[in-house]
């Protein structure tokens, strides 16, 4: 199972309908949650998220709507005692604030958390399912966005097989050698593209931005502002709705979810308006509090 949930979508202001920051991403048997700021804990017993569930946190940057749930997440996960370790990834310079917000108040520590603070761009864990990458971004205090590729793989050709006479479990021992009989596995499949997905909070416009977005299937992008208030978004550091628009369509993302907006803006479908008339044309979702967005399906 692979799909994004969604439990808060606003900025520095939380509103009656949006919760500041939390994003689940289950892939497989992974569940990694970005950015809980406050009240993750309440959105994911909403959501139907269990403490369980969780693998990794990632913090984007130490900002109190990204982060100010990490107190209620870690006490949850040892009250429940998880079983397995959880691995936290954070900007190293705000290392200070995460031993805060884990060592809050007193609670009986039952889990592993496993701190292992980003000190920089590349590369965080590689795993058979995924490797996760993150890279600086332009805000006020360091804030990092993460990258997970899944490795390539490859596809096998039905009318391949057969004209070689490959079938039954030979398929799987041709895939598992690499060779059969002096067929080699590149003459019967093709490579199939490891899915992609990055998570880009708070930042303005840079290169890695677009180093982020770069072939995503699914990419969850800050839009903080929109258009006609450009200027005040960079100033504060932070993207429009038509930026975010524009670094997906030059990317070639496959489906944008746009997230993390600001509360004098009433009404979510100008977000939606703004990105189609920047000329994103691929799948758009305006996120919403307890939205379940599924990977897009492979090409």
């Amino acid at each position: 199972m692979r799909e994004l949930v969604v439990l808060g979508t606003a900025s520095q202001v939380p509103t009656r309908h949006r919760n500041h920051n939390g994003y689940l991403l289950r892939w497989d048997g992974e569940g990694i949650l970005f950015d809980p700021g406050e009240g993750t804990q309440r959105q994911m017993l909403l959501a139907g998220v269990a403490a369980h569930d969780l693998t990794r946190i990632c913090v984007t940057h130490f900002h109190g709507d990204h982060s100010l749930g990490v107190a209620g997440v870690v006490q949850r996960i040892n009250l429940d005692r998880v079983p397995h370790p959880v691995t936290a990834h954070y900007p190293a310079s705000g290392s200070r604030f995460f031993e805060r917000l884990r060592y809050a108040t007193a609670y009986r520590q039952t889990a592993v958390i496993r701190q292992e603070p980003v000190i920089g761009d590349g590369e965080l864990a590689v795993t058979p399912a995924f490797t996760l990458t993150a890279r600086k971004l332009s805000h006020p205090v360091d804030s990092y966005g993460y990258r997970l590729v899944e490795p390539d793989g490859r596809r096998m050709l039905p009318e391949k097989l057969a004209a070689h006479g490959i079938a039954g479990p030979d398929v799987g021992r041709l895939q598992r050698d690499g060779e059969l009989r002096g067929v080699r596995l590149e003459e019967v499949s093709e490579v199939r593209r490891g899915q992609r997905f990055a998570f880009v909070m708070d930042t303005r416009l840079c290169d890695n931005v677009h180093a982020l977005a770069d072939g995503c299937d699914l990419l969850v992008i800050e839009s903080t502002f929109l258009g006609p208030d450009e200027a005040l978004a960079d100033e504060y550091g932070h993207l429009t709705a038509a930026q975010a628009a524009r670094v997906a369509a030059g990317a070639g993302v496959r489906h944008l979810v746009l997230t993390h907006f600001s509360q004098r803006y009433p009404d979510p479908e100008a977000y939606a308006a703004e990105a189609r008339e920047a000329g994103f044309t691929g799948e758009l979702t305006i996120a919403r509090d307890l939205d379940r967005v599924p990977f897009p399906k492979r090409r």
